[in-house]
């Protein structure tokens, strides 16, 4: 993995399916009936937390070991919706062992915002 640079956005895309929310509910025992129960247009309300794991697979794949998250929950996620996540590397400061990092979080489904944030962390090198 090569490092993280100042500045570098990094996006991806995900649309959770009705298994990936129940799966979802089994693991976090989180069974509110807006998770398992469809709405008038047969969709499930994903889990904030579930959306979350974008901006995590992101930072995952940069092996970033998170010391701090903060996630503004905007709008709610349902299934079938293709949720876009950007995370911008807003300032990294290389160490000799490590170096920090901190990132800006927006998750968006057909531009409206649906998750912002941020999170700090360390790559060990």
């Amino acid at each position: 993995m090569s490092a993280i640079a100042e500045g570098e956005v990094v996006t991806y895309e995900r649309t959770f399916s009705e298994s990936d929310v129940r799966a979802f509910a089994d693991l976090s025992n989180d069974r509110q009936d807006r998770h398992l129960e469809p709405d008038a247009d047969g969709r499930l309300m994903v889990h904030g937390l579930l959306t979350a794991t974008l901006p995590t697979k992101i930072g995952g794949d940069h092996e970033v070991l998170a010391s701090h998250m903060e996630f503004d929950f905007r709008r709610p996620v349902y299934t079938g919706q293709q949720v876009r996540c950007e995370v911008v590397f807003t300032d990294v400061t290389e160490g000799t062992d490590r170096d920090e990092v901190r990132a800006d979080i927006e998750c968006a489904v057909d531009g409206a915002p649906v998750l912002s944030g941020s999170f700090e962390g360390v790559v060990l090198r």
